[in-house]
């Protein structure tokens, strides 16, 4: 079986990430296959470790899927000589409240299929005290195994040494330690990373950043750490995709997809049919179903405004066939978007929402929606489960509600999506729904 471990950190912005693609892009040029995973609900992470590693990434989530589900897209290493998941936030950080099969931490998954975790430390500004910290990470489950500690933005070799000394005392092993270097940095944005795909030089600096992660991490010494990946559950009746043909946006404004709901789509018999609105594309019209993903349309809402061959061909499927938008595709469904700068870019109109830039206000967590109507191949009263994550206003919202949504505790939130017709949309971003 293919052995696996999970990348995870004390905190959000210790360096995981970076670190994490080191490894994919060094192991990989090193002819060994490595299948990647990201824990948590994210789009732009998933990217960048297709580019290293080759291979399409997949999500874990605790609180969005069931262990069935876990346990299968964990399967998807079978063809892959080491699974390597990387954490997200700090280790057990997840939601208040429990989901699926757990709240979300990279903790639960690490336990679900037993993989050993390797702990990334930013060392900055402490020695000794790390040693500590990494024990305190090691006792907290007695379900984890934690492996070893990569040490990260080391200041000097005295400073290397002195952490060593500490971490021996635990009987610890220190997998890596990794200096201080501006190779590992990668451009940021408000919803984290700048994507994958609007890099130029991605490619290179990915390899930058595995040229520092090989001369300091011991790289023969991570398959040792690994821990044997479990059987595949039971297979599920599959993903309920939109349509038999899913046309299906994607480009720079359109990008934030799930690489387990196109697989999961593929595997139900549907077919994707991909088109670009940035390149002023209609959808299919031999499409069942058109599918708008979110991504960051704001920053393209001129040419959006613009793209008529697009807009006209939304609107001739939304007459007797469905649309649906997530996020920001349920914006470019809209009446229009107001940019940072208050300048109003009329969109295709299919629903009345008008979302705003000009005042950005954060919404963020996990969602459970209960569907009051048909939505994306679910029927009406269909349980769904994902999460909201922008930086938009609504500053109308005329439709009737898409869904009852709450958030982790069980508490209603006003993101309710909309509809009209055969046109649905959502803040709402689909991880897992009953099938």
């Amino acid at each position: 079986m293919t052995p696996g471990i999970l990348v995870a950190a004390p905190r959000s912005g210790s360096g995981k990430t970076v670190i994490t693609l080191g490894l994919l892009r060094a192991l990989a040029r090193r002819g060994v296959r490595v299948q990647p995973y990201k824990c948590g609900p994210d789009y732009i992470d998933t990217a960048y470790h297709r580019l290293a590693s080759g291979r399409a990434a997949f999500n874990l989530d605790s609180w969005a899927m069931d262990e069935a589900m876990i346990r299968n897209l964990a399967a998807q290493a079978k063809t892959a000589d080491l699974a390597l998941a990387e954490g997200v936030m700090g280790l057990f950080d997840g939601a208040a409240a429990t989901g699926a099969s757990g709240n979300g931490s990279s903790a639960d998954i690490a336990a679900a299929l037993g993989w050993p975790v390797i702990l990334v430390i930013d060392v900055s500004g402490q020695s000794q005290s790390a040693a500590a910290l990494a024990h305190g990470f090691r006792t907290m489950r007695p379900d984890l195994r934690v492996a070893g500690v990569i040490l990260n933005r080391v200041a000097s070799p005295r400073h290397d040494a002195m952490i060593r000394r500490a971490m021996e005392q635990i009987a610890l092993p220190v997998l890596g330690a990794v200096p201080r270097s501006a190779a590992l940095a990668l451009p940021e944005r408000h919803l984290g990373l700048v994507q994958a795909g609007e890099q130029e030089r991605a490619d290179e600096m990915i390899d930058a950043i595995a040229d520092v992660v090989e001369a300091h991490v011991d790289l023969s010494a991570l398959p040792a750490c690994a821990g044997a990946l479990p059987s595949a559950a039971s297979p599920g009746t599959g993903w309920r995709p939109p349509g038999q043909r899913v046309a299906l946006a994607q480009d720079a404004a359109f990008s934030f997809t799930y690489a387990h709901m196109l697989a999961g789509w593929r595997s139900a018999g549907a077919e994707i049919l991909p088109f670009s609105p940035l390149a002023d594309e209609a959808p299919d019209p031999h499409a069942d179903a058109v599918w708008l993903p979110g991504g960051y349309p704001e920053l393209h809402a001129p040419r959006l405004a613009q793209a008529t061959r697009f807009i006209d061909g939304l609107r001739r499927h939304a007459q007797d066939r469905p649309v649906h938008g997530e996020c920001g595709g349920y914006m470019v469904l809209g009446q229009a978007i107001i940019d940072a700068q208050g300048q109003a870019h009329a969109m295709a109109g299919l629903l009345g929402l008008v979302s705003s830039f000009a005042e950005r206000r954060l919404h963020l967590g996990y969602r459970r929606a209960r569907l009051l109507a048909p939505m994306g191949g679910y029927d009406e009263g269909a349980e769904l489960r994902g999460h909201e994550f922008h930086y938009s206003t609504v500053v109308e919202q005329p439709d009737q509600p898409l869904a009852h949504v709450t958030d982790a505790a069980g508490d209603a939130v006003a993101s309710t999506g909309s509809r009209r017709g055969l046109v649905t949309g959502s803040f709402f971003h689909l991880v897992a729904g009953a099938a």
